[in-house]
């Protein structure tokens, strides 16, 4: 063995001796290893992994410094330049990347060489050292650029940078260099991550950077399959789709007057499922759908609810797609309706929406006609309940009547065994929504929710209005309705909050997905209209059990709760700030006038009367906002992981679990596991009493203009009961959505990853 090899050898050995020993780890079996450099790596690899426990967690970093060993050579190798550099020239890096079509050339035509060498300058190895193994892994497999044939080029702080370049690219020139170096601050400290389609796309000559997306298909041929062939677009380019289906005629309906001639939403939905499957999102995953009906929709009874579970007719089965059901109050009302023995007897109609527009003969102020979809309660005027109840009053309206909880038990039925549906309430979504004044009060705006619960923004649907032949072409006209687009990026608590820098994640957060709207390109007309019409993001957060623990913090105790209201407000607080002075550097968003934002009433209905919110309140009325929906907390689990910390805002999986990985197997334990964390974490999802994960929810809901990815995790074997009183907790706490239920008996739930941020 020569002694340049042997020098490699030595200080690859003690460069992991020291990791070890910085976390205060036995490393006398480390120093023992011999061989090749590789062979040395690759042993120090493994044994941390199998070290790897309660008792032990920190092997994970032993782990990470060892696979980072391995990408730095691999990147050397493959860029030709010394690995013990770790990092190579970043200016030739982009250069080699245009050249292979991996990059977009639009970095080297933004930036000058000048400018990209001074953002080199900015790169820290050092900070590849605050990943742990699983984070390093995902974001090494996953995100980190590779040439066609998986070849790796990038390193984890180059993808860091290249993101904050791409997506401050547009930015005036004299502070442009600024925000960038802001950006990479944020993204490689692991304050905050972006959305996995940005995560992914960005600065690459491919792939949209959207997270999610939702549509209503309108009642029509055309309607059913143009939002089909949009949303096979949409789910190529690696975007997950929610569409609402409650105003597509119900089984046995009319068409063109000839009576029971419609097959109803099923089999339309199955068209869905086998786009989902057949389409698939970059080559990686199938495509990822939820579809969402109206409780009092006819075929919720007739099939919808049954879609995925396994007894019944495969043939009106969709088991690719997640379904989601729209709830007003008056059904959550009817479910409570009890005799004088206790029983159950609220009654509940369902009715299907072309002849509810037939009969009824409800018009907008246009003449347009309106079904019991386009209405909501208000707490001071019953829209819905009124109309729904001239609906079941009128004796021509054909309708389908059950007890309310013969359909929840169905629905209850199909969470413990497929998780799903998901539940949105659809009255309290529209009466937080502050640009309801679009439609106006009591006209519901919002219809649905996304693939993953969290968005919760104003929809309507694209529909044909012409098609003609023009110089041999064949010309559709198509009027666009609003089509959401969810642009996602959440701030790890565990770290930001600690760190003292809640404040400066946000400004940079804000303006990062503020540009991500103009940067994008959405192949779907409707949906990059909608987009900048609306200006929408969606700031979350992760971490929330991982901060609990590092505070000593239970989670089933008020203390939990209080913390949630405080901290979910202060988030508010600088989010709706940023975007304030994004308005008066940038302009306000097209539909600002008019709106909650502007009138005060947004803040009046959340209780906002300090001074701080006063003064906010005012200057957004005189300055604008930059953003008509501005929070939104997603599910986060692969970022989450990457940024070393617990998913989303749930509970921990377990203390301790086994994570599977290509050909070995690796255990993972809770974050900043110590003798005293482990009291905090000790209690892990499915042990933990519900209610009070439901009243944290409440209270950061309060705080939150959009909606929350929240699951309820219950044992197998609960009591329908218990199960409903559950979801009656959530509603009455003011619950926009509920996300899965996950129960014991249940396989893991695959999840898609766009909304992961």
């Amino acid at each position: 063995m020569n002694g340049i090899t042997q020098t490699k050898e030595t200080l690859l050995l003690q460069n992991l001796v020291n990791t070890a020993e910085k976390y205060g780890l036995d490393t006398e079996e480390i120093q023992s290893f011999q061989g090749e450099q590789r062979e040395v790596n690759e042993q120090a690899l493994y044994y941390a992994l199998n070290k790897i426990s309660m008792d032990q967690p920190n092997w994970t970093f032993v782990a990470a410094h060892a696979h980072l060993n391995e990408l730095y050579e691999l990147a050397a190798s493959n860029r030709r330049y010394n690995p013990s550099e770790k990092y190579g020239d970043f200016y030739e890096l982009l250069k080699l990347l245009t050249d292979k079509g991996i990059y977009s050339n639009e970095l080297l035509l933004s930036y000058s060489k000048k400018e990209i060498t001074e953002l080199a300058s900015e790169i820290d190895p050092e900070r590849d050292h605050l990943f742990n193994y699983i984070g390093l892994f995902l974001l090494a497999d996953r995100y980190l650029a590779r040439d066609h044939d998986r070849n790796l080029y990038e390193l984890p702080q180059e993808r860091f940078m290249v993101i904050s370049m791409h997506l401050m690219k547009d930015e005036e020139k004299t502070q442009r260099l600024q925000f960038v170096k802001e950006a990479y601050w944020a993204l490689s400290n692991l304050y905050m991550t972006v959305a996995t389609p940005t995560l992914a796309n960005a600065g690459k000559s491919f792939g949209q950077l959207s997270s999610c997306f939702i549509d209503m298909v309108d009642d029509s041929l055309d309607g059913i399959y143009l939002n089909n062939w949009d949303t096979a677009r949409l789910s190529k380019d690696g975007g997950g789709v929610g569409i609402y289906y409650g105003k597509v005629r119900a089984l046995g309906s009319d068409i063109k007057k000839f009576k029971g001639n419609s097959s109803g939403v099923v089999p339309w939905i199955r068209l869905i499922n086998d786009t989902a499957v057949s389409v698939d999102q970059l080559g990686q995953r199938q495509g990822a759908i939820a579809v969402y009906l109206d409780i009092f929709h006819k075929d919720i009874m007739n099939g919808f609810l049954d879609l995925k579970t396994n007894n019944g007719d495969e043939r009106r089965k969709a088991h690719d797609i997640f379904t989601g059901v729209s709830i007003p109050d008056l059904f959550m009302e009817k479910l409570q309706e009890r005799d004088e023995n206790g029983k159950s007897i609220g009654r509940w109609h369902t009715f299907c929406p072309h002849e509810v527009k037939q009969i009824m003969g409800w018009k907008d102020e246009n003449g347009n006609p309106l079904g019991l979809e386009d209405f909501y309660d208000e707490k001071d005027h019953k829209y819905f309940s009124e109309k729904y109840q001239e609906a079941v009053n009128h004796p021509l309206l054909p309708r389908k009547t059950y007890r309310a909880m013969d359909i929840m038990a169905r629905i209850m039925i199909s969470q413990l065994e497929t998780g799903t549906p998901y539940m949105f309430y659809r009255d309290e979504v529209n009466r937080q929504n502050p640009n309801k004044h679009v439609n106006g009060k009591g006209r519901t705006s919002i219809y649905c929710s996304n693939l993953c619960t969290e968005i919760a923004q104003n929809m309507s649907a694209t529909t044909v209005v012409n098609e003609y032949e023009k110089h041999g072409n064949i010309i559709i006209v198509r009027k666009p309705g609003d089509f959401v687009v969810c642009n996602l990026s959440s701030i790890n608590l565990a770290r930001a909050f600690p760190d003292g820098v809640l404040e400066r994640v946000i400004q940079i957060q804000v303006r990062l997905l503020d540009n991500v709207i103009d940067i994008n390109t959405i192949k779907v007309g409707q949906a990059e209209k909608t987009n900048k019409k609306y200006r929408a993001i969606g700031l979350g957060t992760f971490g929330w059990h991982h901060l609990l623990a590092i505070k000593g913090i239970y989670w089933e105790t008020e203390e939990a709760v209080h913390f949630a209201d405080q901290l979910y407000e202060d988030i508010a607080y600088y989010t709706i700030r940023t975007s304030k002075e994004l308005a008066a550097e940038k302009g306000s968003y097209s539909q600002f006038s008019g709106s909650e934002w502007e009138t005060g009433r947004y803040f009046d209905r959340k209780g906002y009367v300090s001074d701080r919110w006063n003064q906010l309140k005012q200057e957004v009325a005189e300055n604008g906002l930059r953003n008509g929906w501005l929070m939104a907390v997603a599910p986060n689990s692969s970022t989450a992981k990457l940024g070393g910390s617990t998913d989303g805002i749930d509970p921990i999986y377990s203390v301790e679990y086994a994570e599977e990985k290509k050909n070995f197997k690796f255990k993972v334990t809770a974050p900043d596991l110590n003798h005293i964390t482990y009291d905090y974490y000790r209690r892990a999802r499915h042990e933990l009493d519900q209610v009070w994960s439901i009243k944290q929810n409440a209270a950061r809901q309060k705080h939150i203009d959009q909606a929350i990815s929240f699951n309820l995790y219950v044992k197998h074997d609960i009591k329908a009961k218990d199960l409903l009183n559950l979801h009656l907790e959530a509603w009455k706490s003011g619950l926009k959505t509920t996300y899965y239920v996950r129960s014991t008996s249940q396989t893991e739930i695959e999840e898609c990853e766009a909304c992961h941020s």
